[in-house]
């Protein structure tokens, strides 16, 4: 029979087989971890790249204001006149009210007999339009 070490030696080798198992296992798991946060950062440099270059065709896709107004005006049924500033249907352009409720509609009478109308706010400033009208006449 062979002499049995004492036991006190027994746990120090059990010991160190624990240690060496569970620092083979915690490199593996570091090493696991690592891999999966470098597969993130690339993703994330990807997906940034393809925002930047993707960005692009979703602008052609999407509608601009000005197509979006084209096709609001195009459904509204008007046979008369279409004020471009209210959207109201008037018989003339000079029937068109002031965009704004603050405004002032003045009249300006032309060689024609028709009128142009131009939006101020204020009261003073229909005479004083009159007077320039007047000065270039």
């Amino acid at each position: 029979m062979s002499p049995q070490p004492p036991r006190g030696d027994t746990s120090n080798a059990r010991l160190d087989l624990l240690l060496h198992v569970n620092s083979a296992a915690m490199s593996r798991t570091l090493s696991i971890v690592f891999l999966l946060c470098f597969l993130q950062l690339v993703a994330a440099q990807f997906q940034f790249f393809d925002g930047m270059f993707g960005q692009r065709q979703q602008q052609q896709q999407y509608h601009t204001g000005a197509s979006q107004w084209a096709a609001h005006l195009e459904s509204i049924s008007c046979s008369q006149y279409l004020c471009p500033g209210t959207l109201d249907c008037v018989g003339s352009p000079r029937e068109c009210p002031c965009p704004d409720h603050e405004d002032i509609k003045c009249t300006i009478p032309d060689a024609e007999g028709e009128a142009t109308v131009v939006c101020v706010r204020g009261a003073d400033e229909c005479r004083q339009i009159e007077r320039l009208t007047r000065a270039l006449k």
